[in-house]
This record gives C-alpha cells, sequence and structure tokens, in this order.
C-alpha cells in the first residue's frame, strides 16, 4: 500500500474527504518525525512505539575492492509493534 491508498482507505474508514485525510495523514507524519528529532519516543498504545537508538561507529568493508571503511555513528529510527497490531497481523 503507498500514501494515496492509504489516504483513499483512510478516508473511506473516518468518512472524511480524501483532502482532509492527506492533512491529518502529512500532519501526523511531521509530528512524528519531529519527535523523533528531538529523541523522545512515540506510543500508539495497541499499535506500536516509535522510537531512536543509537548505533556505534563501526569498522566495515568495501564490497568491491574488500578495503577496510570506517561507518560513522548515527540515529536509526526504530519501530517496536505492539500488542493490537501484531495480534491483528496474527489474525487473532
Amino acid at each position: 500500500m503507498n500514501k494515496n491508498e492509504l489516504i483513499t482507505e483512510v478516508s473511506k474508514e473516518a468518512g472524511l474527504s480524501k483532502t482532509d485525510t492527506a492533512k491529518a495523514i502529512d500532519g501526523m507524519l511531521t509530528a512524528v518525525m519531529n519527535t523523533l528529532g528531538k529523541k523522545e519516543d512515540v506510543r500508539l498504545v495497541g499499535f506500536g512505539t516509535f522510537s531512536v537508538a543509537d548505533r556505534a561507529a563501526s569498522e566495515g568493508r568495501n564490497p568491491r575492492t574488500g578495503e577496510k571503511i570506517q561507518i560513522p555513528a548515527s540515529k536509526q529510527p526504530k519501530f517496536k509493534a505492539g500488542k493490537g497490531l501484531k495480534d491483528a497481523v496474527n489474525n487473532k
């Protein structure tokens, strides 16, 4: 499912126009990204938790040359599914 298909489905479920639904989804995504940018978690009970994890610097290899390269430390977005989402996926 792509973003346009998601907008269509949410619009049907919520009884909103596609324009209003698109604004709501864009607002929600922006809020999640801004919150994660502040290193804070976003918890949606029953759905899951978005968080930020630190990834330490490491050493890797260039697959073409085999040369060692340094991979810098970075922050990675993470998502942990909640019970409601897990149950929906497993049809419980």
